[in-house]
Parts: structure tokens; sequence; C-alpha cells
């Protein structure tokens, strides 16, 4: 492999996804850790709400690892998402709104927008991965 494949080898990422039967899949990274995907969300979320956690998490992910060089000691923090979907085919998402609760030491209005600004227009990979057209907000309690 010459070097550009190297490095793009170093940025891909891989799932495997096997059917359970009916609408439920298991998969996960090759050799990692598996989720339970079911279509109809009856036993675990939904592909849909499964990108909805997807974009909880990468931005929690972010926000919680500005705490620090923000001067902020995290004692809660919880992140509530709501997609709203077209209602025809695609039924992708149109808007995003994220609720974020943070509470810790040190931490004011100032530092908790700065990180979330942060990880919604610079970090949060799965966000900067939906179609830019998808309207982001959201609302901060601290």
């Amino acid at each position: 492999m010459n070097g550009e494949e190297t490095s793009l080898e170093q940025h891909t990422r891989r799932v495997v996804l096997d059917w359970q039967g009916e609408m439920r899949f298991v998969g996960g990274a090759p050799d990692g850790p598996t989720t339970l995907i079911d279509a109809d969300g009856k036993e675990a979320p939904s592909p849909i709400l499964a990108l909805l956690l997807a974009a909880a998490a990468c931005s929690g992910a972010d926000i919680v690892s500005l705490m620090p060089k923000m001067q902020v000691t995290l004692t809660e923090f919880r992140t509530t998402v709501k997609g709203i979907r077209r209602p025809d085919h695609p039924k992708r998402f149109v808007s995003l709104h994220f609720g974020f609760r943070m509470r810790g030491d040190g931490l004011d209005e100032v530092k908790a927008r700065r990180a979330i600004d942060l990880s919604i227009e610079k970090y949060c990979s799965v966000i900067n991965s939906l179609n830019p057209d998808i309207a982001i907000t959201y609302e901060v309690d601290f």
C-alpha cells in the first residue's frame, strides 16, 4: 500500500450487521461489541432512533471532554434530541433540537454554550455527517 491508501485505511470505519429474524439486526465493529437494532422498535431502538442516539452520544462525548479544559467539573449531564421528519418518503429528518441539562462546579452559561457550539459546529462527526440543510437548534439548562 502507498501512503495515501494507508492514510485512508486509518480513517475508515466498518460495521457488520446480521439479521436476527423479523426486523431485528445485531451489529457493530468486526470483532467488537454489538448492539441490537429493531426496525419495528419493539425490542430495541429503531434505525432512526439509533441515529438520534448517535448524535446525542457524539455531541455528549465532545461536551463532556471539553468541560475539564474550561475548568468545569461536571456532576450531571443529560441530552435529549427531538427530530422532526418529513411526512413523505424519504422520511428524513428536517430538523433536530437538542436539550442539554448540565450541572457542575465552575459551569456557567458562556462555558456551556461554547462547548455545545464547538460540538455542533466543529467536532461532532455524526451531526456533521448529516445533510447540511437539517436545522440544528438547542436549549441548555444549567
